[in-house]
């Protein structure tokens, strides 16, 4: 496969979010879609007809991958659905682009981070929110602050989404937080290693669950990062992306969200590339990583600790604010994942790590496996 050729691929899940992935593969020049998966065939149907795609479509991944010569998946399905979906393209042979969460437990996570291992093909998150010029920019300019002591980001939104996100037990740590620790993790790599949270429903809430919240992580430094959210604020809202801050031993450096960065450290530069943003930005580098068979920033592994963020922000605050160490976290996680594991082979790798830190270490997927370049995916 040339850098020229568009990668053929089939999208599971014709919802909201699927037609939005559909609209830009459509105009994609890295990868085109060839069939789309949905268990509502005539939503899949129709969903194809509106964006004007030929493409195979049906209720079996296996059957349209194979129909329609498909050499990878993108997921776009449920949270719920991704860990199956992910399991049968993985052991089908196609490398697959899922979108966030990965999983709704790290538990799940490090059992799909095992089934990658086993199946030698790239599963990779789609945290699209990383891709962002101004966002590049902001890390550039953080990384001549120095030292961190803080970072502060806030997320405020009246946020009208009638579905699965309106009926979450946390809506906003789950659905929409994931992306800001995810940015956090982007911006340093002055990692998290603990976190105390407190989480709620205001009293107008539209939502179901908590739709606010606020929580304090330790980073292995020191530093703290202090996070505060709600997506049922009607007044002053902030970008989809938060409101940031970092104050740091060289001077603070902002960014709005959107197109605003700003430092008064001496010296520094605000330099603003340009880029593929959001999920194009995420496909680009998962097409560009498959065919140099590089590993991407954010491989499956990469992605366990995010979720553990989340994780242990909601078990703070289940706990009534109690600190909550992430290490300890991803190692009752592993405990976990294998007394959930039905595979055998899935679960004597689970069993084979030292911890779990020890296995989501080093990417198994990388410039050692083969890319698309020299013999596709499958």
């Amino acid at each position: 496969m040339s850098d020229r050729e568009r990668l053929p691929v089939v999208v599971v899940g014709a919802g909201a979010m699927g037609g939005e992935w559909l609209r830009m593969l459509a105009r994609s020049p890295h990868a085109e879609t060839v069939g789309v998966v949905d268990l509502d065939v005539d939503l899949a149907r129709a969903t194809v007809a509106k964006i004007g795609l030929d493409v195979v479509v049906g209720s079996s991944l296996s059957d349209v991958a194979k129909a329609s010569g498909a050499r990878a998946v993108v997921n776009v399905t449920v949270p719920q659905a991704h860990r199956v979906v992910n399991e049968e393209a993985l052991r089908a042979g196609y490398p697959v682009l899922c979108e966030k969460p990965l999983a709704p437990t790290v538990a799940e996570a490090l059992r799909q981070v095992a089934l990658a291992d086993l199946t030698g093909q790239l599963l990779m998150v789609s945290q699209s929110r990383r891709y962002f010029d101004h966002l590049a920019a902001f890390r550039g300019v953080a990384g001549g602050l120095g030292p961190l002591g803080v970072v502060h980001a806030q997320f405020f939104h009246e946020d009208h989404e009638p579905g699965f996100r309106e009926q979450m037990a946390h809506p906003l740590l789950v659905d929409m937080s994931v992306h800001h620790f995810d940015m956090l993790r982007y911006l340093t790599d002055d990692e998290p290693v603990s976190v105390r949270c407190d989480s709620w429903n205001p009293s107008w809430s539209w939502f179901a669950g908590h739709a606010a919240a606020t929580a304090t992580f330790e980073l292995s430094s020191g530093a703290r990062f202090v996070y505060q959210g709600s997506r049922a604020t009607p007044g002053l809202q902030t970008s989809w992306n938060g409101d940031w801050h970092i104050y740091a031993e060289r001077g603070a450096a902002h960014w709005d969200g959107d197109d605003v960065v700003e430092s008064d450290a001496a010296g520094a530069s605000v330099e603003v590339t340009s880029a593929s943003e959001g999920i194009e930005g995420s496909l680009e580098e998962f097409v560009a990583s498959l065919r140099a068979g590089a590993t991407p920033q954010n491989e499956v592994r990469t992605n366990v600790l995010t979720l553990a963020m989340v994780e242990g922000a909601i078990r703070s605050s289940d706990r009534g604010g109690e600190k909550v160490v992430l290490a300890e976290l991803l190692e009752e996680s592993l405990v976990q994942a294998i007394a959930d594991e039905q595979r055998d082979d899935v679960r004597e790798l689970l069993r084979s790590w030292s911890s779990a830190a020890d296995g989501i270490r080093t990417p198994a997927w990388g410039s050692s496996r083969a890319a698309i370049a020299s013999g596709g995916a499958r």
